[in-house]
C-alpha cells in the first residue's frame, strides 16, 4: 500500500521548535516491511525562525525565504535521524510548475516511483526558498502539495495530520460534533471553516479542499489528529478523524 502523509506545522515544531519526540511516535507506527511511504512536511519557517532566533513570523518574503532555507535544513537532519537504521530518506523541494509542466510533472513521477522501488521515503517540501509563490499561499500550506503528490504516485492513502480531531461542526450550545464522513465537499461545509472561530484554525479550509481533490482522483483521504498514540493505523482503518472515500476506484 503507499501513504502519503502530510504533517502540519502545529505538529512538527509547535512554538517554532521541532518537536522530535512527536515526530518520532509518527515515524514509529509506520509499517515499514509492508507499505511504501511519502511524507510532506511543513515547518522549515517556523525551525528557521528558531534557529535565527526570531520572535515572531517575518512579514515580508526574503526574510521568509531565509527561514525556509534554514529550516530545510534542520527539517532534513531530523528525518534522517528519525530513519537512521530503517529507510533512506530523500529530500524533494517542489513548486506549483512541477505539477503543471507535463515535462517536469513526467520527471517527478519518474524520480519518485524510482525513489520507491529502492525503498527510499521521500520527504517532501515545497521550495519555499526561491519559489515566492509557495510564500503567497499557492499551495495552500502543504495541504494541496499532498494531494496534488498522492495523485501523481497513484497513493492508496493520503493522511493529512494537524492539532484536531478532524472536521467538527456546530453542535448548538454543546461542544462541536466531529464530522466521522463527508462524501462531498459543499459551499456549505466549507463556509464553517470561515471566521475566526476555532472551526476555522489550521487551515481546514485547505485540508478539505485537499481532500477533495485527492478523493476525486481515487484516493482515500484522512483528517485526523497526529497527536494521536496510533493515528496513522486508526485512520486507515476509519475508526478515528474524518473520512473522505475515493470517488471513484484507483
Amino acid at each position: 500500500m503507499r501513504v502519503v502523509i502530510k504533517i502540519g506545522t502545529s505538529l512538527i515544531a509547535p512554538g517554532g521548535q521541532i518537536d522530535p519526540n512527536l515526530l518520532r511516535a509518527m515515524v514509529d507506527q509506520f509499517d515499514l516491511a509492508k507499505n511504501e511511504y511519502l511524507i510532506v512536511t511543513s515547518g522549515a519557517i517556523a525551525a528557521g525562525m528558531s534557529s535565527l532566533r526570531l520572535a515572531k513570523r517575518p512579514a515580508d518574503v526574503p526574510r521568509m525565504q531565509a527561514c525556509a532555507a534554514v529550516g530545510q535544513s534542520r527539517l532534513m537532519h531530523t528525518y534522517e535521524r528519525l530513519f537512521f537504521g530503517k529507510k533512506v530518506v530523500a529530500q524533494l523541494l517542489l513548486s506549483s510548475d512541477d505539477f503543471t509542466s507535463p515535462v517536469r510533472y513526467r520527471n517527478l513521477q519518474n524520480a519518485l516511483g524510482e525513489l520507491l522501488a529502492l525503498g527510499v521515503v521521500p520527504i517532501v517540501n515545497e521550495n519555499d526558498s526561491v519559489s515566492v509563490r509557495e510564500l503567497e499561499g499557492a499551495f495552500g500550506d502543504n495541504d494541496e502539495l499532498s494531494s496534488l503528490l498522492a495523485t501523481a504516485v497513484g497513493a492508496d492513502w493520503l493522511l493529512l495530520l494537524t492539532n484536531v480531531d478532524g472536521f467538527l461542526v456546530p453542535n448548538g450550545r454543546k461542544k462541536p460534533r466531529l464530522q466521522r464522513v463527508i462524501r462531498k465537499l459543499t459551499p456549505a461545509l466549507e463556509a464553517q471553516c470561515s471566521g475566526k472561530s476555532s472551526l476555522g484554525r489550521g487551515g481546514m479550509v485547505s485540508k478539505l479542499r485537499a481532500a477533495k481533490l485527492a478523493s476525486e482522483a481515487g484516493v482515500h483521504v484522512a483528517i485526523v489528529n497526529g497527536r494521536h498514540p496510533q493515528a496513522i493505523r486508526l485512520a486507515m482503518e476509519r475508526k478515528i478523524g474524518t473520512y473522505f472515500p475515493p470517488r471513484k476506484e484507483s
